[in-house]
């Protein structure tokens, strides 16, 4: 059972649980929202480009994804956006989602191909930004990696691969760089978009085809799954006070000519029995 606490987005992404408030990414709207737990809007501020991924420093600077620039920008205490890394030269499509670390290591995927203009989908790489803002392929040969987590010990990477139907998962050693990678979940069907990790470690995955948000077990179990009405779920993120809040962001088409002018997107949210993990995002 879901309840819808805001609404009149184009295209709502990206959601994460940040200081007692829920940030997501409207990302044909070109702006970030920051709600309080009850829905009001508390902040906004555009992004150019267009917003996808999110995260924080160490230092508390918020790093955010331009998708069409495939770029990275700072954010910090005085708002003002700065550019903090380049992704052009690795993705070769609209950059997407992003998680970033407690070291601050940033890991943003992309989609790969000119999805709106029909092209056919080819594999595609995670960009690793570290530290120091180098840029690298940390995973190379992934069909279009979307939603992304690292598990509380900081030693797992579980990425959705969307148009691979599956949950992938990497080894991350002490200088930020993915191995031994691995098939967490074949979801056999299911498109995977937005992901989050819960305290048991199974991962909800929104699936926008299925209209509906699924509790996925290591191995490929589907535990729970919540139905959308009257929309797509395309991303999900565990909050609230106790940390057993899902919120779900939802739209009624995924296509920017649509999506902008009919501002269907929406963010819903279903109260679940396993928190958050308090891993990243």
């Amino acid at each position: 059972m879901t309840r819808t606490i805001a609404r009149g987005f184009a295209f709502p992404e990206g959601p994460r649980w940040h200081e007692g408030r829920l940030w997501f990414a409207d990302q044909h709207g070109g702006t970030v929202y920051v709600l309080d737990p009850d829905g009001h809007v508390h902040e906004h501020f555009a992004v150019p480009g267009g917003p996808s991924g999110m995260g924080w420093l160490p230092d508390g600077a918020l790093l955010v994804v331009s998708m069409d620039e495939r770029r990275l920008y700072r954010r910090g205490s005085d708002g003002q956006l700065v550019m903090y890394a380049e992704l052009a030269a690795i993705h070769s499509g609209q950059s997407n989602d992003m998680v970033v670390d407690h070291r601050g290591w940033a890991y943003a995927g992309n989609v790969g191909f000119d999805y709106y203009s029909g092209e056919a989908p080819w594999p595609t790489c995670i960009a690793a930004v570290a530290p120091d803002g180098a840029v690298a392929v940390a995973a190379d040969h992934l069909h279009c990696p979307n939603g992304s987590v690292i598990t509380p010990d900081c030693r797992t990477f579980i990425v959705a691969e969307t148009f691979a139907s599956r949950l992938t998962a990497f080894d991350i050693d002490e200088e930020g760089r993915l191995f031994n990678r691995r098939i967490f979940a074949d979801l056999d069907g299911y498109a995977p978009d937005g992901i989050c990790l819960d305290a048991e470690g199974c991962v909800w995955v929104a699936v926008a085809l299925a209209n509906s948000v699924i509790r996925v077990r290591e191995g490929g179990e589907i535990l729970t799954q919540i139905p959308i009405e009257a929309a797509r779920p395309y991303a999900c993120m565990l909050g609230g006070m106790d940390g057993r809040d899902l919120f779900i962001c939802c739209a009624s088409d995924h296509d920017p000519a649509v999506t902008v002018k009919v501002r269907s997107g929406r963010i819903d949210v279903a109260r679940v029995n396993v928190g958050s993990s308090g891993g990243w995002p």
